[in-house]
């Protein structure tokens, strides 16, 4: 098995400092926690004709617009080269139907849930909590790796199948998620700008990489991560102006990039030393993330503890219910009529075990419901149900150690 790279861990302690900061601060003085996230620093002059409506830049839009896509894109990244490289954990040839039953479980099952529990509790659709639904698909990659790491061990297979799951939990959420919102008037137009500039990027620089009849100069323009980072640029901007969370505005982007002959693993540590322009990339970037994920901790992570509410139920029933039965569906599926395998060094147990690992969520379905749902404390309830689902993470390592001292015995 293949080493997960030590960032990660830091990742989640980085994202952890931020939201406990902000939650301490929200809990004693909201005021001047709000004033301060909410400031309003400059209005961008743009015309009717690029946006409806000029938008604000704030400390909460620049984290969230402006450096989120970058952990997004660190993300998709690892999504994108388990589906189609060689020896990707979702390729064909690796027969993925254990993951994907899982993963198809597990956001099925999160899905009923939440339409059944936000028809129980908003009957009349007055709180528009519906319009979350694509939250409980996600999860937290980060997070759910601390505690994986915590049950499991640090070099258990668990934690590969667990990696591959989040990410691509968390991806498939935004996405549905994007392409679900509602559109204003004729300005969707712009994504067209997305996949035209990484079109532009493979066919000028991007497919010359490999070509053995180039010449070093066409290599080393290939090889230089300039073009890649204004093609990104553009794909950004281009969302951003169609009204798509420019959150995902990176993603177009990364199969434009050059990249490895074959996959590693979910965040391989072995990646850092290749030399190929998409891992390159992401390797600069693992140093910036930890402080975006602090920062997105400190913006968008302040849980009002006083804030329980029918979204709040939604939420823990969703995550706690709907995504841990909906997994062991999945996989029970999978491995009795799909053939699918258990991979080696694990046993079923450890399923059950990352069910409940996996029934928590942060960044992306925070993301999720802070698109799909209004503001105010219809928001603020959900945030707190994102928070308390968290909780699972700890009483399963108090479990897990618990049993494991017990049958030491």
């Amino acid at each position: 098995m293949y080493n997960i790279s030590p960032f990660i861990r830091r990742f989640a302690i980085a994202l952890i400092a931020g939201a406990a900061l902000a939650t301490i601060w929200v809990n004693l003085s909201p005021e001047t926690y709000y004033d301060l996230i909410e400031f309003r620093l400059f209005d961008l002059p743009l015309s009717s004709f690029m946006m409806t409506i000029a938008p604000s830049v704030t400390p909460l839009a620049l984290v969230s617009n402006l450096l989120m896509p970058v952990f997004f894109l660190f993300v998709g990244k690892e999504l994108w080269e388990a589906l189609v490289l060689e020896r990707g954990a979702l390729s064909l040839s690796r027969q993925p139907l254990l993951p994907l039953g899982a993963f198809i479980g597990s956001a099925l099952g999160a899905v009923a849930v939440w339409l059944i529990a936000t028809a129980l509790l908003d009957p009349l659709g007055e709180a528009g909590l519906r319009a979350g639904w694509a939250s409980g698909i996600g999860s937290d990659v980060v997070l759910c790796y601390l505690i994986g790491r915590a049950v499991f061990g640090r070099s258990h297979p668990a934690l590969h199948f667990l990696l591959l799951l989040t990410v691509t939990q968390d991806i498939v959420a935004l996405s549905i998620t994007a392409a679900t919102l509602p559109f204003e008037g004729y300005h969707f137009i712009w994504a067209i700008g997305s996949p035209l500039a990484a079109l532009a990027v493979w066919v000028l620089f991007g497919r010359h990489h490999r070509r053995s009849d180039a010449s070093e100069v066409v290599h080393q323009r290939a090889a230089s991560l300039v073009p890649y980072a204004l093609a990104g640029g553009v794909s950004w901007l281009c969302f951003a102006l169609a009204g798509f969370p420019p959150e995902l505005g990176l993603l177009p982007i990364i199969p434009a990039i050059p990249h490895a002959s074959h996959s590693f693993g979910i965040f391989a540590e072995a990646e850092g030393l290749l030399h190929d322009p998409l891992n390159r990339l992401v390797s600069a970037l693992t140093q910036p993330i930890a402080i975006v994920l602090f920062l997105f901790g400190l913006t968008r992570g302040a849980i009002d503890l006083t804030a329980f509410g029918p979204p709040t139920q939604a939420v823990l029933a969703t995550f706690w219910i709907g995504k841990p039965l909906g997994f062991l569906a999945g996989t029970s599926l999978a491995l009795t009529f799909g053939g699918g395998k258990v991979p080696a060094g694990m046993r079923l147990a450890d399923f059950v075990l990352l069910a409940l690992i996996t029934a928590t969520g942060f960044v992306a379905p925070l993301t999720v419901l802070d698109l799909s749902l209004s503001g105010g404390i219809t928001n603020a309830e959900a945030r707190l149900g994102l928070a308390l689902s968290l909780l699972i993470g700890p009483a399963t390592i108090l479990g897990t150690l618990i049993f494991r001292r017990k049958r030491a015995r």
